[in-house]
């Protein structure tokens, strides 16, 4: 009988665990409410209790823990460290990885909830049978992760693939990391939400409106609500293109809340694509949506630990 792993998606809302099968299955699931503003050791307790339970259902089912996945908003160092996370302040300077290993007993591997998710799809999504593309995830920022040549590319200190941090406009706006014209000023829910801004009625006042209430609006035919998904397609594509010229990458694999409408902002990034990219660079390029949909950050977690497994057992 196979192991389980455990992959956890940690969040500034909720940490999310599951028990996930070698094979990508998830077995068991356990959220909670991250509540990290009451502090780091409330936090890791929080992850603690989760732990245990997700080990207390694999013991019932008679399987064993082999490995840890964890996967953080933020920048992650390869020892584990997370040096910077805009939304979970309390972890910054903290080895993450080696408390949860020194706690549980268990191997541990921690790194950027984006280079995570691109291992899940390497593993178990759409990037199945392809060795080198970049997973965009498009939420309130924009993460990434890099698979080249059939591995995760962390760079020299851990923290590759911010893509989102890109600069397209260098006279635009600030951005939270404090340069201007980030990408993800441009290609974001916030981006989208600002670009919107006017066009929802006033009785959703009480209720903010996302970009799914924006995907809405553009499907309706709202001339300016599909502006603001070209406009995305447009400033994407732009950035894409140049990395497509430096890596010729099999694939773009886009995920996140805004990825699931994709229909909306893929003509746009395709004709920047294709303007703006060698011919033959773009016509070996393949646009995919993710595969791994709501469960891409556990699922991302658990490839994870079970890559950083699969390295020691080679070694």
């Amino acid at each position: 009988m196979s192991d389980y792993l455990i992959g956890i998606d940690i969040g500034g809302t909720n940490l999310r665990l599951a028990l996930v099968s070698t094979s990508g299955q998830i077995a068991a699931r356990y959220r909670i409410p991250s509540l990290i503003s009451e502090g780091r050791v409330a936090f890791c307790e929080r992850v603690l209790l989760g732990i245990a339970e997700l080990r207390a259902q694999a013991l019932d089912a008679n399987r064993r823990i082999a490995g840890i996945g964890v996967g953080v908003p933020g920048l992650v160092g390869s020892d584990g460290t997370i040096h910077s996370s805009v939304n979970m302040r309390p972890l910054d300077r903290f080895n993450l990885a080696a408390f949860l290993a020194e706690q549980t007993g268990f191997a541990v591997e921690c790194a950027n909830d984006a280079n995570a998710i691109a291992l899940g799809e390497k593993l178990f999504g759409a990037g199945r049978g392809r060795s080198s593309f970049i997973v965009i995830t498009i939420g309130t920022g924009l993460g990434s992760g890099l698979i080249l040549d059939g591995k995760l590319w962390k760079g020299a200190g851990g923290f590759a693939a911010e893509f989102g941090h890109v600069t397209v406009d260098p006279g635009g706006t600030v951005c939270h990391c404090g340069n201007h014209g980030c990408l993800e000023r441009y290609a974001s829910a916030g981006a989208l939400l600002r670009s919107m801004e006017g066009l929802f009625p006033a009785e959703m006042n009480d209720h903010p409106p996302t970009a799914a209430d924006g995907a809405r609006l553009a499907r309706d035919g709202n001339p300016a609500a599909r502006q603001a998904f070209d406009d995305l397609g447009r400033w994407l594509g732009i950035a894409l293109a140049s990395l497509s010229n430096l890596l010729n990458l099999e694939a773009i694999i886009i995920g996140g809340g805004v990825g699931g409408s994709l229909d909306l902002f893929e003509p746009a990034l395709r004709r920047e694509l294709s303007q703006r990219c060698f011919p033959e660079i773009y016509s070996g390029l393949n646009i995919l949506p993710s595969e791994l949909g709501d469960d891409a950050g556990l699922l991302g977690a658990a490839a994870l630990i079970s890559a950083r497994l699969h390295e020691l057992e080679s070694a």
